[in-house]
């Protein structure tokens, strides 16, 4: 399977071997929780497509960009294509609430993850997605 529009035409595989190798080379917190949000995505959503866009950034599709997963030296920022949209009942976006579609979670060293409300988010990113009625 080829990325869509504005990647570096990686199959999902590719993407996948780059998005280990960024995980490896943070060698620190950040790496760990890249990983960790990423097997939350995969339990989430098993078919979900992973693809690696604009330079460096891992992505997590289905159906359309669910997430992006960028990493800074003082945060991991999950960025949902559609966050605006989405119910978030248990209060995860943190990041970038005043943008007319997008909503983010910026997690920092030391935060934990609430597991089940973050899969729910990704079911709920992926329904959207699916969706007929999307925006």
């Amino acid at each position: 399977m080829v990325s869509s529009k504005g990647s570096s035409n990686q199959t999902s595989g590719e993407a996948s071997q780059l998005i280990d190798r960024r995980i490896t080379e943070l060698a620190d917190w950040r790496g760990a929780m890249l990983a960790r949000v990423r097997d939350l995505i995969k339990q989430a959503d098993p078919e979900v497509v992973e693809e690696w866009k604009w330079r460096g950034v891992p992505v997590w599709s289905h159906a359309g960009i669910i997430c992006t997963g960028e990493t800074y030296k003082a945060a991991v920022k999950l960025t949902f294509a559609k966050g605006a949209s989405l119910p978030d009942p248990n209060g995860l976006f943190n990041a970038s609430l005043d943008g007319n579609a997008r909503r983010a979670i910026d997690i920092h060293e030391g935060d934990e993850i609430d597991e089940a409300a973050f899969k729910a988010l990704i079911r709920a990113a992926v329904a959207l997605n699916g969706s007929k009625k999307t925006r």
